[in-house]
């Protein structure tokens, strides 16, 4: 995996062997052609951007709203009915994890983690927002986790 990164290559493959590596399987997931459904439905989930504020002001999901990972706390969803279908994301899935279990432990019953995060998400073809409307931007993070971003317009930093 090391190798493919220096090289600046990715495969699906490899991409899944990471993300195996870093999830917890805490939560269920919600692959983004699924979730790309339920987003046209009349009763959509809750999004939740997990990423700093950085990030997020770069491009994310539509409707999503922002908890940063960092300083997140439960009570920022006190207006959230606990039965409210709600679906977490970040880059590839690790915060969105860790903000998921915070939320089932205080007896949140529908959370799901979006499978790969917003580099899934944009690999797979499907539109990020920032605040005037579609973008190709997409905050990579780190270079090193730039590598897994294999579409949209790579931006480090603020923008």
């Amino acid at each position: 995996m090391l190798l493919l990164q220096a090289c600046g290559q990715t495969t699906d493959k490899a991409y899944a062997l990471m993300l195996k590596g870093l999830y917890k399987n805490s939560l269920p997931f919600v692959k983004p052609a699924v979730l790309q459904k339920m987003l046209q439905a009349a009763e959509k989930p809750l999004l939740l951007d997990t990423r700093q504020a950085e990030e997020y002001k770069v491009s994310h999901l539509p409707g999503a709203r922002f908890v940063d990972y960092e300083t997140f706390k439960v009570a920022q969803l006190a207006d959230v009915p606990h039965d409210t279908p709600i679906v977490l994301y970040c880059a590839v899935g690790y915060r969105s994890e860790r903000v998921g279990e915070q939320l089932k432990a205080a007896g949140y019953t529908s959370v799901q983690n979006l499978y790969g995060g917003i580099f899934e998400w944009v690999n797979q073809g499907y539109p990020v927002y920032s605040q005037k409307g579609k973008t190709v931007k997409v905050h990579a993070y780190s270079r090193a986790w730039g590598v897994w971003l294999r579409k949209g317009e790579k931006v480090y930093g603020q923008e």
